[in-house]
């Protein structure tokens, strides 16, 4: 599987774990140069605590776009180290 988003190939492997419809990209898959930290949490029942990147390709940015969560409840263990993508960013075979 590819994340790309502005041309850009964000993350790249064939072992992600898809949860929720979402493919999970392991950390080392991807890109970090494109990655920037948010200051975004949000909360989710089962799973926990996401935290969320920036991504920046070409001097554009797409606020929040990808997604983690760094201590996953037990139920969502298969996703620690783990991020997956949205907001415009496709992800495909």
């Amino acid at each position: 599987m590819k994340a790309i988003w502005n041309g850009a190939v964000l993350a790249e492997s064939d072992a992600t774990e898809v949860v929720e419809g979402n493919h999970y990209f392991p950390a080392d898959s991807i890109r970090a140069a494109y990655f920037r930290p948010s200051a975004t949490h949000t909360v989710c029942g089962w799973k926990g605590t996401a935290s969320y990147y920036t991504l920046v390709v070409d001097g554009k940015e797409n606020a929040d776009a990808a997604w983690f969560y760094p201590e996953p409840k037990p139920a969502a263990a298969q996703i620690k180290d783990r991020v997956a993508f949205w907001r415009g960013v496709q992800v495909m075979p």
